[in-house]
Order: C-alpha cells, then sequence, then structure tokens
C-alpha cells in the first residue's frame, strides 16, 4: 500500500510539473506550450480505465479459477502491470489537473467527481483484496461472477459520458 502511494505522488508531481512547465511556456506565447499541453491531456482521461478494467476483471477472473501456480502467473504477469498502469494513469490525471488549478483555472478540479474514476478504485481495492478473496471458496466463487459481469460491462455496455 504504501507502495502505490508513493508511486501515486512521485508520478503526480512530476506530471505537476511538466505540466506547470508547459502551461508556462504556452502562457509566453510559445507554440510548444500548447504541444505539451495538448499531450499530456490527451492521457488524462477518465474514459481510459474502462479497456484497463475490463482486461484487469478478466484476469482477476482467471485468477478465481486457475490453480494457485497458474493464478500467480497471471497476477505477477498482467494483474500487477495493469494495476500499476492504473495508478500512473490516475497519478497523471490528478498532477494535470493539479498544475491547472495552480495556474489560476479553480474549477478544473471538479474533473475528479467523474464517475469512471470508480473503474480505478475498483481495480485498486481488487488489488489489495485478492489474496483474501483467493482464501475462500464462497468468495472466489462469488467474485469469479462479480468479476465476470464488470468485465463484460466494461466491454459491451454503452456508458453515458
Amino acid at each position: 500500500m504504501s507502495k502505490a502511494l508513493s508511486t501515486f505522488a512521485l508520478v503526480a508531481v512530476f506530471t505537476a510539473l511538466l505540466m506547470a512547465l508547459s502551461l508556462a511556456v504556452a502562457r509566453h506565447g510559445y507554440p510548444y506550450g500548447a504541444i505539451g499541453v495538448r499531450r499530456l491531456d490527451g492521457i488524462a482521461d477518465a474514459g481510459s480505465f474502462l479497456p484497463l478494467a475490463a482486461v484487469y476483471f478478466f484476469s482477476a477472473m482467471l485468477m478465481m479459477i486457475l490453480p494457485i501456480r497458474a493464478a500467480g502467473i497471471v497476477l505477477t504477469h498482467a494483474a500487477d502491470a495493469l494495476f500499476w498502469a492504473v495508478i500512473a494513469l490516475f497519478a497523471t490525471i490528478v498532477g494535470c489537473l493539479v498544475a491547472r488549478w495552480a495556474f489560476g483555472q479553480s474549477s478544473v478540479l471538479w474533473a475528479l467527481v467523474n464517475w469512471r474514476f470508480l473503474f480505478a478504485a475498483a481495480i485498486v481495492g481488487s488489488h489489495f483484496t485478492m489474496n483474501e478473496l483467493r482464501r475462500n471458496i464462497l468468495l472466489r466463487s462469488l467474485f469469479f461472477v462479480i468479476f465476470a459481469a464488470a468485465m463484460l460491462a466494461c466491454l459491451f455496455w454503452s456508458f453515458p459520458t
């Protein structure tokens, strides 16, 4: 948990510094600043969590039914990588918004109220409780169905913006 928080904080600070640099350069009239802002804003979207959540929930679903050795391979080679991608993506979004807020765009922090961030929270919560879910056969069966439903919803449901 502390490694995830420190990673989140470091990525958020780095992103905020880069966004602040881009905003400062753009404020001085250089077109390169606008390019940097557009690139950072391009990845800073809550909708990016939908496909990541679908792949994560598929790997979590597999971890519920696979034997322990195969589930460990799925955990270390898929679920862990997706978890860290979600941490880095959310930190990037927070860093961009904090830098914009620091440059006087006070209403930009309301973007963090987007309901699509619940997918990121679901991935993080699932990842931290995965050991407990694997220990109990009832929880394993229940969460196999929950992860399957979440995966299918992330893939095929048309979520309004």
